[in-house]
């Protein structure tokens, strides 16, 4: 086989990698929202099928960078997990059409504000973002440790023996093949922990092929498929504020991978991203799917395998597209039990959170302020991550942003930081702020 099929080969496999990482996720968002709206089978079918198809256009938006659009760095999209609430209670309170009318909204702000939220990257020197992306990780550590006990925290088995165990050989098999694998085999490694993981669990009677019998062989996306959108300004508010969420989060995980990969971010690369995820929304609008964002667990993936190009990611767009289109094939991957993606997610979330800390690396810690910025900003973020309850008390879209763990985190590294530092310490060369650098692919 040719040097170039080779390439392509090993390329696709990796990008299979990328897709099974995110995939749980991804089709939990519709599953949710779906399931609180009361959804019909057949409705339930489209919004999951389509979503898994926007999830790969999107992820397009951000690959391919030009004048417009697109960051140009290995991202994969996602639905944002933190819409999850806010929408479920606009389309009981209101309707599905002011549901999508407010992601039209919102992803027409973000592409709006793009160049100026860019320009506020002064605001994250290594010393937030290392912080906001060490939080990332260990925010959803507890997220991973739920699915290594089975998902659901009020069933019977939840945390029995069989998930548990199963969970952990997931565990055992990455760090065997990452330990003692050598060259492709080695970058890999989660797929093979979630294929074998998922073959004993089998053997086990946690796998169920219903999912796939169930599934059509093809469909296609259809604009306004639930009704054409309406739009009500407390909605439309709710979801800007959702979106400023995610374009924090999607900053740190911007600055991660620029990291991992070696390239130092300009302003005009945070713009172009930023405006990828608005469009990514504004589609999603439009054929009634989700908001979409940058998926914090693919970085860990990156680290792990050593690939830090784009063409796996081309491929797991591809392969998400396809999925699509061909809801009975797309079933296949919801077919990985709970306890398996547990194990597999608990690899990846750490190893963001290490990336995070690697980045904590290039600060003076010998300087107490720069120590208590860090030991403040993860502590609110982890504390309410754990117990967001606490703001119960606050107006509604109040709680909506002080209930995020990383949003906490980031509004406490970046207040601290400009207190205890000011704007005058940054050190614009190395952050990557010199304007006369233009993006010059």
């Amino acid at each position: 086989m040719p040097t170039a099929e080779v390439g392509n080969v090993k390329a696709a496999v990796l990008g299979l990698q990328h897709l099974l990482a995110m995939y749980s996720g991804a089709v939990v968002v519709p599953l949710l929202i779906g399931g609180a709206l009361h959804f019909s089978a057949l409705q339930m079918t489209y919004l999951v099928s389509i979503d898994i198809f926007m999830c790969g256009l999107a992820t397009f938006f951000q690959l391919r960078s030009n004048r417009f659009m697109g960051i140009g760095l290995p991202v994969v999209l996602g639905c944002a997990v933190q819409a999850v609430e806010p929408l479920k209670m606009i389309g009981a309170h209101y309707s599905v059409g002011t549901m999508y009318g407010a992601i039209i909204a919102a992803g027409i702000f973000v592409v709006l504000i793009a160049g100026w939220f860019a320009k506020i990257k002064r605001l994250f020197p290594p010393l937030v973002t290392g912080t906001l992306i060490t939080v990332i990780g260990l925010s959803l550590i507890p997220v991973a440790f739920q699915n290594l006990g089975g998902g659901d925290m009020n069933a019977k088995n939840f945390g029995n023996l069989t998930n548990i165990g199963i969970g952990f050989l997931t565990i055992f098999i990455i760090l065997g093949v990452s330990f003692w694998g050598r060259g492709f085999l080695k970058s890999i490694a989660v797929l093979v922990g979630l294929i074998i993981g998922t073959l004993v669990a089998a053997y086990f009677g946690l796998v169920s092929l219903k999912p796939v019998a169930e599934a059509s062989w093809f469909h296609f996306p259809r604009l306004f498929y639930f009704g054409r959108p309406q739009f009500e300004w407390s909605s439309i508010m709710t979801m800007i504020l959702i979106s400023l969420v995610s374009m924090v989060e999607s900053t740190g995980v911007y600055f991660a991978l620029g990291d991992i990969t070696k390239r130092k971010l300009t302003r005009d690369d945070l713009k172009r991203g930023y405006r990828a995820e608005g469009m990514a929304i504004i589609f999603g609008g439009l054929f009634n799917t989700f908001p979409y964002t940058t998926f914090s667990q693919n970085v860990g993936l990156v680290q792990l395998s050593g690939i830090k190009t784009r063409k796996p990611v081309y491929f797991a767009a591809g392969f998400l597209v396809l999925l699509g289109l061909l809801p009975k094939f797309g079933a296949i991957a919801t077919i990985i039990p709970d306890p398996v993606l547990g194990g597999a997610m608990l690899v990846m979330f750490g190893m963001v959170a290490v990336q995070g800390i690697r980045m904590l690396q290039n600060v003076n810690f010998q300087n107490d302020k720069n120590l208590l910025v860090v030991a403040i900003s993860i502590g609110l973020g982890l504390g309410v991550t754990v117990q967001p309850q606490i703001f119960q008390f606050l107006p509604n879209t109040l709680q909506l942003l002080f209930s995020n763990g990383i949003v906490m985190a980031s509004l406490a590294a970046v207040l601290l930081n400009l207190i205890f530092n000011g704007m005058g310490t940054i050190d614009e060369e190395a952050v990557g702020l010199n304007e006369d650098k233009t993006d010059e692919r």
